[in-house]
Formats: structure tokens, C-alpha cells, sequence
């Protein structure tokens, strides 16, 4: 039987909401139209599968050389300082971007506006996403044994973003890209003032010289390797990410060149994952208060094993589209579970560089994916999907056969 919410329980989660949840609700929305809006926009105008898998390979690639910075200055300066100057200085490029996009719609000024703007806005949304999830960690720790809920509300909400966001993307790009990126720069303004609320996190002394990033990466791939139970559940994560990225990276090419499909249903495609994702989140926060993290976990990995294999062979679009709900659904559950252990593994004074230094990792899978769906040919796309889906579900059963006695995952 569940305990009555108490007074003191109530005024924590208003806490929650208006220092934790609105702003990250804000950047969570800024960020899924970005990324989903423009290897949208280059299919449409260059209708190029290489094209549009190198623009989602560039559009990582400055993400990944950002997480050195953003979690060492993030453990310096705290997470709601960095949180507000890298939503700001976003919503500064994308005004930038707009005003460009509005006096030269096409052409070349435009294609180099377009690409400088995921580039610029991916790094400061890589710092605003570290300093939004060192401070969900230290709120989950706050939380003590209901840390899952909050980081379960938390994946609720970038899912809900994403569900929202590459619709709301692909509407607003019928008016033009100009009117798109004025929408998301008044969210990236709205995350700079609602992350003003957020409470300051715990600031580690530096022990390294100013503007040295490997130093941070470093400190947190020591964490990493001292905490065996977070290393193997990153190193299965990763191989998922795999699969899960050229599935992403060649959704464009797959549904539009394959299916014969619009480009709106390319969108239709990760709006529903999401939606699926979040129902699986809902499910997932009650699950995990019976059965505990690892019987969860492994579920959803076994689910998305079978759903990645199975969505590299769909017949057809709609079948691809159930296919890759599921798979992203199982993705989300498995999420949960990686949030909570690492809020109460990491130390909180590591966390910043630590979080960086597991998503770097977890992130690398997406840029190769770029790549390999720019040099792979459309109709070899089939058998590199089946090909990583094999590593993936190889590289989830040994992580889970490997934790399945390990205490970290058994509360």
C-alpha cells in the first residue's frame, strides 16, 4: 500500500517542477526540433541519402568534442550557471541564424547557415543538457529511494520533446526554416530564464589548469572503470546506440527512398517512438518499485533485440514504424535504469565529468552511424541494420549476464 503524500513531499515536488522540470521541459523541446528539424531540411532540399547522412554525422561530431568541456566547467562554475549562459548564448545563434535564413532563403549562404547553426548549437546544447542532468542527479539524490521517479519524470519529459518536437519542426518548416528557428529560440530564452531557479549543484576544486577537457574526460573515465556495475551497463548501451543510430541515421533514406513515403512521415516515425517511450517510462517507474532495476533492465533489453532485428527486415512502413517504437520503447526503459544507478554511483563532485565522459561514449555510436549510412548504398541498408542489430543484442546479453548478481542492480 502506498504512503499519502505528505506536506513536505508536496512542497519537494513543487520544488521539483519549477527548478528542475520547467527548464528542462524548455531545453528538452529546443533541442529535439533542432536535431530532428535539420537532417529533415537537407533531405528535402538535396533529396541526397550521402548528404543526409553526412550532415548527421556533422551534426554530432561537434557535440562529441564539446562533453570534455561542458562537464569539467560544469563541476567547476555548478549546473545552473552553465545551464543559463548555454541556453543563452543558443538562442543568440539561432536569432542570428534566423535573420540570415529570412534575407537569403537558398543558395549557398543558406546551406552554410544551416550546417554552422547544428554544429554551433549542438556544443551549446551538449553543455545545457550536462548542467540539466548534473542537476536531476543531485535532485534524485535528494530523493533517496524514489531517485527512480524523479529520473523516470525526467526521461518522461525528453521523450514528450521528442514526440513534439520533430512534428512541431516539420510544420513550422513548411513557412520556411527562418520562422522554425525563431520557435526554438524562444525556448532556448525561456530555459535561460527558468534555469535561474535552478539550485546550485556541488562544485568540485579544480585539479587541473583552466580549459584542459581531457583532464575532465579522464577524471570520469577513472569513475567509470571504478564502478564495474556503470561500466558494463555504458559498454552494452553503447552497442545498442549502435544499431539505434543507423536506424536514426537512415530513417530519411529507409522511409522516403524505400517506403515511398513523405518526408513528414519520417517525423511520424520517431513521434510515435516517442510516444511509445513515454508509455514504457510510465510503465517503467512502476515496475522498477516491485521487481528493482535489474529484472527491468533486462527485459527491455531482450525487447529491443528482437525489435531492431525485426525492423531491419519490415516489409513495410507501417510495420517499420510499430518495429522501431518498440525498439525505442525498450531503449527508454533501459535509460531509466542506466539514470538511476549512475545518480547514486557517481560521487556528486565527479558527476559533471563523469555524465560527460559516460555520454561521450554513449554518443560515439551516432556519428559512425552518419557514416556509414552516407557510404552504404540504399539497398545494402537492410543487411548493416541486421548486422549492428547483432551486436547489439550480443553486446546487451553480456552486460546483463555480467550484472545480473551485481548489488548495484538489485535494489
Amino acid at each position: 500500500m502506498s504512503a499519502a503524500v505528505t506536506p513536505r513531499q508536496a512542497r519537494h515536488t513543487d520544488g521539483l517542477l519549477r527548478s528542475i522540470y520547467l527548464p528542462r521541459t524548455a531545453d528538452a523541446l529546443a533541442f529535439a526540433m533542432s536535431t530532428y528539424g535539420i537532417p529533415l531540411l537537407v533531405l528535402a532540399t538535396t533529396r541526397s541519402a550521402a548528404l543526409t547522412g553526412a550532415a548527421f554525422a556533422l551534426e554530432w561530431i561537434p557535440r562529441l568534442a564539446a562533453f570534455g568541456w561542458a562537464g569539467s566547467v560544469v563541476d567547476r562554475r555548478g549546473a545552473a550557471v552553465v545551464f543559463h549562459l548555454a541556453s543563452l548564448g543558443r538562442a543568440l545563434a539561432l536569432a542570428a541564424g534566423a535573420v540570415l535564413l529570412h534575407l537569403h532563403p537558398s543558395g549557398i549562404v543558406a546551406g552554410a547557415t544551416v550546417m554552422v547553426l547544428a554544429a554551433t548549437t549542438g556544443v551549446l546544447t551538449e553543455f545545457s543538457y550536462i548542467a540539466a542532468e548534473t542537476a536531476g542527479a543531485a535532485a534524485g539524490r535528494r530523493a533517496g529511494a524514489r531517485a527512480h521517479r524523479v529520473q523516470a519524470v525526467l526521461l518522461g519529459i525528453d521523450q514528450t520533446a521528442i514526440l513534439a518536437g520533430p512534428a512541431l519542426a516539420g510544420v513550422l518548416l513548411l513557412a520556411g526554416p527562418a520562422p522554425m528557428l525563431a520557435v526554438i529560440t524562444v525556448l532556448s530564452l525561456l530555459a535561460a530564464l527558468l534555469a535561474l531557479r535552478t539550485p546550485p549543484s556541488p562544485v568540485a576544486p579544480a585539479r587541473a589548469p583552466k580549459g584542459q577537457s581531457g583532464a575532465g574526460l579522464l577524471a570520469g573515465w577513472r569513475t567509470i572503470r571504478s564502478l564495474p556495475a556503470l561500466g558494463w551497463l555504458v559498454t552494452g548501451l553503447t552497442l545498442s546506440n549502435l544499431a539505434t543510430g543507423l536506424l536514426q541515421a537512415a530513417g530519411p533514406v529507409i522511409v522516403v527512398e524505400h517506403f515511398g513515403q513523405s518526408t513528414t512521415a519520417v517525423g511520424l516515425v520517431w513521434s510515435a517512438a516517442a510516444a511509445a517511450t513515454l508509455l514504457a517510462v510510465t510503465i517503467c517507474r512502476f515496475a522498477l518499485d516491485r521487481l528493482g532495476l535489474w529484472p527491468v533492465g533486462a527485459a527491455c533489453a531482450i525487447l529491443a533485440s528482437l525489435a531492431c532485428l525485426a525492423a531491419a527486415q519490415a516489409p513495410g512502413y507501417l510495420s517499420y514504424l510499430v518495429l522501431v517504437a518498440v525498439l525505442m520503447a525498450a531503449d527508454g526503459g533501459m535509460t531509466v535504469v542506466l539514470r538511476t544507478l549512475r545518480s547514486r554511483l557517481i560521487p556528486p563532485e565527479q558527476f559533471g565529468s563523469t555524465l560527460s565522459a559516460t555520454i561521450l561514449i554513449l554518443l560515439l555510436p551516432f556519428p559512425i552511424a552518419g557514416v556509414l549510412t552516407a557510404l552504404t548504398p540504399p539497398a545494402a541498408l537492410g543487411h548493416v541494420i541486421t548486422t549492428c542489430a547483432a551486436l547489439q543484442a550480443l553486446g546487451l546479453f553480456c552486460a546483463f549476464a555480467r550484472l545480473r548478481t551485481d548489488p548495484a542492480l538489485r535494489t
